[in-house]
C-alpha cells in the first residue's frame, strides 16, 4: 500500500495529519519559498502528537548548490535532531556541475541516525540514475521527486521510470503538485512507494493589517480527499 506523507508548515496541518492518521509528515515552514527548516516549537508538537516525523534541512530558499557556512549550518541542525528524536530528515545538496554532493550527504548520513530522504534537489540532476545509485550507496532511504519536472504531472513517465530503476533498493515518492485530478494516475501509473502533499489553499491573511500576507493555507477538507482517494485506490 503506497504510504501518505503530508507536507506540514502549520500546527492545523499537524493536528489535520493526526486526526488523519497518514504514515508520516514532512514539517517544513514557508511553503510560499518551497519550504525550509522549521521551528523548533513546530517539530515538538509534531512530536508530541505522536506522529511519524521527518524534518525538512534547508536553510533558505532557492537552488541546492550549498556554501560550506551553509553546509556546516545543515549538519548542525542535523546533529541537533539526532538529539531531539526525530524520526528522519529530509535534505539536498548539489555541486555545482549539478550532481549530488557526496560528501556533505556522508557526512549527514553519519551524524543523523534516522532515516534520510533526498528531497527534490533530484529533480535538478543530469544523470538521474547513477546518481539514484549513489544516494542507495550513501544509505539514504527515499528520494521525493516530480520525475524531474516542475510539477509532478508532467514528471509521470520519469517517475515510473524511477521506480523501475530502484527495484525497490530505494523508495521513491512522488511530489510537487499531487491533487485530486492527477493521483489516480500517479497510483497506476507510477506505483510510487509514497506520495507527498501539502493540501493547502491561497489565502490572505490578516487583509486589513499594513502586514497582509498571501499564504498556503492547510485545507483540511482537500486532505480528507486526498487521503480518502488514495487509501480507496490502493
Amino acid at each position: 500500500m503506497v504510504k501518505i506523507e503530508i507536507c506540514a508548515s502549520s500546527v492545523e496541518a499537524l493536528v489535520g495529519a493526526a486526526q488523519l492518521k497518514v504514515d508520516r509528515v514532512e514539517v517544513c515552514s514557508c511553503l510560499e519559498l518551497g519550504g525550509v527548516s522549521p521551528s523548533v516549537g513546530l517539530i515538538q508538537k509534531s512530536l508530541d502528537l505522536g506522529l511519524e516525523t521527518h524534518v525538512l534541512v534547508r536553510p533558505r530558499s532557492g537552488g541546492f548548490v550549498f556554501s560550506s557556512f551553509e553546509v556546516d549550518l545543515m549538519l548542525s541542525e542535523l546533529a541537533f535532531l539526532q538529539k531531539l528524536g526525530v524520526h528522519g530528515a529530509v535534505l539536498g545538496a548539489l555541486n555545482s556541475n549539478l550532481s549530488i554532493d557526496r560528501t556533505t550527504i556522508k557526512e549527514a548520513r553519519s551524524i543523523f541516525r534516522g532515516q534520510l530522504t533526498f528531497h527534490r534537489a533530484f529533480d535538478d540532476l543530469v544523470e538521474w540514475r547513477k546518481e539514484m545509485d549513489a544516494l542507495v550507496e550513501l544509505g539514504v532511504h527515499r528520494i521525493l521527486s516530480s520525475g524531474l519536472a516542475t510539477s509532478v504531472t508532467n514528471g509521470i513517465p520519469t517517475l515510473a521510470e524511477m521506480v523501475l530503476h530502484a527495484k525497490g533498493s530505494i523508495e521513491i515518492m512522488a511530489g510537487g503538485g499531487v491533487n485530486m485530478a492527477n493521483l489516480k494516475t500517479i497510483a497506476s501509473e507510477v506505483k510510487p512507494d509514497a506520495v507527498h502533499f501539502s493540501a493547502t489553499t491561497k489565502e490572505m491573511l490578516d487583509p486589513s493589517s499594513f502586514f497582509s500576507e498571501e499564504r498556503l493555507v492547510f485545507d483540511v477538507n482537500k486532505a480528507i480527499k486526498l487521503v480518502e482517494l488514495c487509501r480507496n485506490y490502493t
